[in-house]
């Protein structure tokens, strides 16, 4: 039987319920080869590390899942299921144009770079001969992180993308219609994800990888007191 619940028992659970709309994402240190491809199409450094985030404004949390295997004898009659790869879905990030269609040059040179093995063969890409050879993955892997938080800016969730690159990019419609903001989008695939905080001060502190500082093991209960009042 459902025990009966007043309003006033569940109303400070939902009107404090996560928004959709702050978020913020921003590109890690990308491979010198591919920074220095990009900074001869205009793209540089500080345009990646600060205004191409800053532009994405639609981006999607990544999910993930098992590859499992059925077996069957270890019980008679029943099947089971085992685990035995973990598989990441691709995320894709809506991107505001800039006037000096910096947004673009970053996704579409980002991927040019990737199957430009062949460019110091002295064959320009007018050629018919021209062939595509694709770069090392080192040479064009980076990284990206998405924080999730709210208005008040007490929490977070942040999530850290490693071996990242665009995949594919999704047309970009023009008309001579009412004008819109042009916008640009892409799909990006990634080896892993970490949920949390990956940095070096971060496991330092006992806060990476979603961790509660306050649970620490490595501190006493006075301890843990003594490690908050440091660092918060």
């Amino acid at each position: 039987m459902p025990s009966i619940r007043r309003i006033s028992d569940f109303k400070p659970l939902f009107t404090n319920l996560a928004q959709t709309s702050h978020f913020q994402v921003s590109f890690g240190q990308l491979p010198p080869p591919l920074r220095k491809y990009l900074e001869k199409k205009g793209v540089g450094a500080r345009f990646i590390a600060e205004d191409v985030g800053l532009l994405c404004y639609s981006a999607s949390l990544p999910t993930t899942q098992f590859a499992t295997a059925e077996i069957t004898g270890n019980f008679m009659g029943v099947k089971e299921r085992f685990a035995h790869t973990r598989m990441f879905d691709q995320i894709t990030l809506e991107f505001y144009v800039d006037k000096n269609y910096k947004t673009i040059k970053f996704l579409e040179h980002w991927m040019e770079f990737i199957s430009s093995g062949n460019d110091n063969k002295g064959v320009s890409k007018t050629k018919l001969n021209y062939s595509y050879r694709m770069q090392y993955p080192d040479d064009y892997k980076g990284s990206a992180k998405i924080i999730k938080f709210e208005r008040d800016y007490q929490n977070e969730l942040e999530y850290n993308f490693l071996n990242l690159f665009p995949l594919a990019m999704s047309s970009i419609a023009v008309s001579y219609n009412s004008s819109d903001k042009l916008t640009a989008s892409a799909s990006f695939s990634y080896e892993r994800y970490v949920a949390g905080r990956i940095s070096s001060l971060d496991t330092q502190k006992y806060q990476d990888n979603n961790n509660d500082p306050t649970k620490n093991p490595n501190n006493s209960i006075d301890g843990a007191k003594n490690f908050k009042s440091i660092y918060f």
